[in-house]
């Protein structure tokens, strides 16, 4: 009989199931870019201007958009970890956790970026993974987890505050706090239920 659904994978089927999601997700971060760069940058269109309504469709594009090679660089080592481990845990419960992220995070960029600020990047999902992973074993009582979050909080813990600084000007800490705040919210909404 075959098995349907992704929590009942064995271990080896998940992680290379959230590997091959997270390979194909920031292969496509770098595949934009380029079509951004080869069409002088007409994709940044899609990125977030703050208290335009017509903005507010931008919200999901924008996570996938970066200013540059240097930024989708910054973002993809710790997209693809977060990501990855996140994942582990369930592909459908990742993708509609990395949902609420990206559409919090938007919509604190459109609602508290300075006027005419246009913002993009998956840094906002970045930071919403990160808090879901660092309280996520604490949530559901699982050991391993609290182990996995207390090792991604120690690695880049520091950074992660300073990137929700908003004395930091040249960052959107408006969409990391909010991804970081929806990513602990996730830990609650999406947890799975305790083991026996």
């Amino acid at each position: 009989m075959a098995r349907t659904d992704l929590t009942e994978w064995r271990g080896s089927d998940r992680a290379k199931a959230a590997a091959v999601l997270m390979l194909a997700w920031v292969a496509l971060l770098w595949a934009l870019e380029a079509i951004d760069t080869a069409t002088g940058h007409a994709l940044d269109a899609y990125g977030i201007v703050s208290r335009d309504p017509d903005e507010l469709a931008d919200v999901v594009p924008a996570a996938f958009m970066h200013f540059g090679f240097a930024h989708v660089a910054a973002n993809s080592v710790p997209l693809l970890i977060f990501g990855f481990l996140a994942a582990l845990g369930g592909i459908r419960r990742f993708l509609a956790l990395s949902l609420m992220i990206i559409v919090v995070s938007g919509v604190g960029i459109w609602l508290f970026s300075p006027s005419y600020a246009n913002t993009a990047g998956a840094s906002g999902l970045v930071f919403g993974l990160f808090g879901f992973l660092v309280v996520r074993g604490f949530v559901e009582r699982r050991l391993l987890e609290v182990g996995v979050g207390l090792l991604v909080g120690a690695v880049w813990g520091s950074s992660i505050l300073l990137g929700v600084s908003p004395s930091d000007t040249g960052v959107s800490w408006q969409g990391h706090l909010f991804g970081l705040l929806a990513g602990i919210a996730g830990a609650f909404l999406f947890r799975r239920p305790a083991r026996p």
